[in-house]
């Protein structure tokens, strides 16, 4: 079972398309300079999100289309609010409640229940509720990075995990590496992000 998986896996690898390998190794950048807080990984973000649009539209994940539309656009808002958090003493890390928290899953579950109604009414789509989730869930924790929330590793711990999955079925084999590779590195982000934060919490004390 474990040698056949591989060997699809190998055989998909083979003939993915250089639009989605590339998209792939950008979007691997994009998390290793954003584990210690450098500008230049929404650089690669705009970049990988703008291939993304192509291969999930391919792939008929048409939330998931959208989805990097928007990556690369707050690819942008992040890179003007990590500049402008180079100039301020309040731009480090910080930390919400979880009230917050519970309102922006609360928002997502809005948001998703009605993107899926019209993926299943207007659309072939696959998986209409699972991707819109992975879609509202991942704007949103994509906004927590650019705003420097700590605890939006927790939320792509969760997503990526589900994200897999859906890649895989998907046969999107390239793809779901990547996202193997991101549950890997979100462990580093976190314990870096924190490190940060105690650092900044000393600092303002």
């Amino acid at each position: 079972m474990i040698g056949q998986l591989g060997a699809q896996i190998a055989d998909a690898l083979h003939t993915a398309s250089w639009t989605e390998i590339i998209a792939a190794a950008l979007a691997v950048l994009y998390l290793v300079l954003a584990i210690p807080q450098w500008r230049l990984c929404w650089v690669a973000a705009f970049i990988s999100s703008c291939l993304y649009v192509v291969v999930m539209f391919g792939a008929r994940l048409y939330m998931e289309s959208v989805l990097n539309t928007f990556y690369a656009a707050m690819a942008v808002y992040g890179w003007v609010q990590w500049s402008r958090g180079d100039r301020r003493q309040d731009g480090g890390v910080r930390r919400w409640s979880l009230g917050r928290h519970a309102l922006g899953f609360a928002a997502v579950l809005v948001c998703s229940s009605c993107s899926a109604y019209v993926l299943r009414r207007y659309t072939p789509a696959a998986w209409p509720f699972v991707d819109s989730m992975v879609t509202w869930s991942s704007a949103f924790a994509t906004y927590l990075v650019a705003i420097k929330v700590y605890e939006n590793w927790h939320w792509w711990l969760a997503i990526d995990s589900v994200a897999m999955f859906v890649y895989f079925r998907r046969e999107l084999y390239p793809t779901m590496l990547l996202f193997a590779v991101y549950l890997i590195m979100i462990f580093f982000g976190i314990r870096a992000w924190r490190r940060s934060l105690d650092r900044d919490a000393h600092a303002g004390a």
